[in-house]
């Protein structure tokens, strides 16, 4: 079984092809935002997949918009990812962070009162939960200034320096799903008339100058990066004329870097639009030269061919290792999988997060 076979990008050597996804579990839930030993558990359990890609992590205090969600701005949180990935390397495996800024998808209360920060001040009118209101709703962002801007891709660059500090593999960039990045990238939440708005060129620049502000900090082939080209209705961004040749840009820049990887999500729904792309991994696996990662629902069979034929390096499963930590070695020995339990994806404690056993 060829998703079994080790793999390579750059200097990181991979066991297998089966990565863990990055998956929001909002178990940081102490004043410090920082991994806790249930986090050490939690990852170390799952330290036979091929890359553990970590729960989206925020990047400073203004990226937030989900509840106890980890960040990698302060020392308290850098030694608590410490303790994670020496856990995790400890078990022979290998881990990336991801780094994040959520954008307009917040709230207020995330952010002393103070509004979220976008590209364009449009509310994506979206549900959100905080500790503060419970279940609410998004408001009008403030638009980013140029101060704004450069403080973020500061944030960014630190918050790399800090994964290094950590001991990460590496980190992706979380430029997909409706966050920041993806927010800049689509002309119907970015309607910014300066050099961040406009042209495909302009709204991709933020992406290539935090690359560039993390490539000081860091081997630009420990750098990942996360697409979902064709998500529409999800955050509010829609597929419209330009968001292939958006991404097909995008795509085509990052061959220049040398990149760890390009982890693609495939999309969520099918559209009958002429603009949208149904086969994500077959359209971008010709246009990207680099290490693919491919990702959504994937089943183990299907999982299997893809690597077979060469359409993508490897794939990356979530919900399955949130209910079997040895996935690995289930889809080798053929063993069922155990299903997770969505009542207790963003609750705190360890139950449906550290105690699903191993297959026996």
């Amino acid at each position: 079984m060829k998703l079994l076979s080790p793999a390579q990008s750059g200097p990181i050597h991979f066991s297998n092809r089966i990565f863990m996804a990055p998956l929001t579990r909002s178990r940081a839930d102490n004043p410090e935002l920082a991994p806790t030993e249930l986090h050490v558990e939690y990852y170390s359990q799952r330290a036979s997949a091929g890359l553990i890609i970590s729960e989206g992590t925020n990047v400073s205090p203004r990226a937030a918009g989900y509840i106890d969600v980890p960040g990698l701005w302060s020392k308290a949180q850098v030694a608590g990812w410490q303790k994670v990935t020496e856990a995790v390397h400890a078990e022979g495996g290998r881990i990336f962070t991801q780094l994040w800024h959520v954008g307009r998808i917040s709230h207020p209360d995330f952010h002393g009162g103070e509004l979220p920060l976008a590209p364009s001040a449009i509310n994506p009118n979206r549900p959100v939960r905080t500790k503060q209101s419970g279940r609410t709703q998004t408001v009008t962002p403030r638009a980013m200034d140029l101060d704004d801007i450069q403080t973020t891709i500061d944030d960014f660059k630190r918050a790399g320096a800090n994964a290094m500090e950590a001991g990460f593999d590496g980190i992706e960039i979380h430029s997909s799903n409706g966050y920041l990045f993806h927010q800049f990238f689509s002309s119907s939440s970015n309607i910014r008339d300066d050099q961040y708005g406009g042209s495909i060129e302009n709204r991709v620049r933020l992406l290539f100058e935090v690359i560039e502000a993390l490539r000081e900090v860091m081997p630009v082939e420990r750098i990942g990066l996360r697409l979902n080209p064709m998500m529409h209705d999800a955050g509010g961004i829609e597929v419209t004329a330009d968001t292939a040749p958006t991404f097909d840009h995008i795509v085509k820049r990052l061959n220049e870097y040398g990149l760890a990887y390009l982890h693609l999500t495939r999309p969520f729904q099918k559209l009958d639009i002429p603009e949208f792309i149904e086969d994500v991994i077959g359209h971008y696996r010709q246009l990207y030269q680099g290490f693919l990662l491919a990702n959504g629902n994937y089943q183990p069979a299907e999982a299997e061919a893809e690597i077979q034929t060469g359409r993508a390096d490897a794939i990356v499963f979530g919900r399955p290792f949130i209910s079997n930590p040895d996935l690995p070695r289930r889809i080798q020995n053929h063993w069922p999988l155990a299903e997770a339990n969505p009542q207790t994806f963003y609750s705190s404690g360890p139950e449906g997060y550290t105690d699903y056993p191993p297959y026996e």
